[in-house]
């Protein structure tokens, strides 16, 4: 048994994925089932029940981990004694979030987060909601930061940001519900249209009747679509649109209207071996305001 059997069994038994524990360890999948193989081997039982569907610890996995995650952590704490006697274990986090977010708020807030903790590396993966969502149930992330619905009982999470909405155009060119007939309405997607903010804020939530409808897939793509022409609408996240709105490129429309708000969160799968740490990274992210 060595060190690196031993990593790559805590990186099976945090993502209960090989395929995504091998690319977490840097090797190929068959390499990594053959590293797992040879421990159990070595050990003279199973540490894993596999299916065809899901990878679950053994019972002898479940005994085994916290005392191979002890020895991973001194071994860490022994490196780290030769330059820093005060040095914590290094670790490492992968961590989703839409692309625009990331670039404009998550990016730009990694060099506080590294000099506050510098043991812990932040690795960051872009994606739409159902996607990382998807990747955070099957272990390929460690959490997700985003305002998406949540619905599995498998899932915590801890809030960081409110995320307040504007009804935004080139112009004032919406008034009240009949001008909408000579707009075109950009929004995300048909399932989860941002448009609903303003809807859900009005005394009945019947559909506006706008000329043309458009989807384009993520905020970035809505933004760049209302400053290339004056006859489109659009909700979007107020931090998103707040230079825009300084500069008066874009304008707020029917600002009597308070719109539905919603929050980002950090998200995780429940029982996570990390969740202290997953915790304290979003008390450091609610000190980094969004932009």
């Amino acid at each position: 048994m060595d060190f690196d059997s031993l990593r790559c069994f805590d990186a099976a038994a945090t993502t209960l994925n090989f395929r995504a524990a091998a690319s977490r360890v840097h090797l190929s999948p068959a390499a990594f089932s053959d590293r797992m193989h040879r421990l159990e081997e070595d050990l003279g039982a199973a540490l894993f029940v596999r299916t065809t569907r899901q990878v679950e610890l053994s019972e002898v996995g479940r005994r085994l981990l916290p005392l191979a995650r002890d020895v991973l952590v001194r071994a860490q704490r022994l490196r780290a004694a030769i330059t820093s006697p005060l040095a914590s274990p290094p670790f490492e986090l992968y961590v989703g979030t839409r692309y625009e977010l990331g670039i404009s708020w998550l990016c730009p807030a990694l060099p506080s987060l590294t000099r506050r903790r510098p043991e812990r590396t932040l690795h960051l993966f872009n994606g739409d909601s159902a996607d990382l969502l998807l990747r955070l149930e099957r272990g390929d992330l460690d959490a997700v930061v985003g305002s998406m619905r949540l619905t599995s009982p498998r899932l915590s999470y801890a809030a960081i940001h409110p995320e307040d909405y504007v009804l935004v155009a080139r112009r004032r060119c919406l008034r009240r519900r009949e001008d909408a007939r000579g707009l075109t309405l950009v929004d995300v997607s048909r399932d989860l249209p941002l448009f609903r903010y303003f809807l859900d804020a009005l005394p009945d939530a019947d559909p506006w009747p706008f000329a043309h409808v458009e989807h384009m897939g993520g905020i970035g793509n809505i933004r760049r679509r209302l400053l290339d022409a004056p006859d489109r609408v659009a909700v979007l996240p107020r931090y998103f649109v707040a230079k825009e709105l300084s500069s008066r490129r874009l304008v707020p429309l029917l600002p009597r209207v308070r719109l539905r708000s919603d929050s980002f969160r950090l998200v995780w799968r429940t029982g996570h071996p990390r969740t202290v740490e997953l915790m304290a990274l979003a008390e450091e992210l609610r000190h980094h305001p969004l932009r």
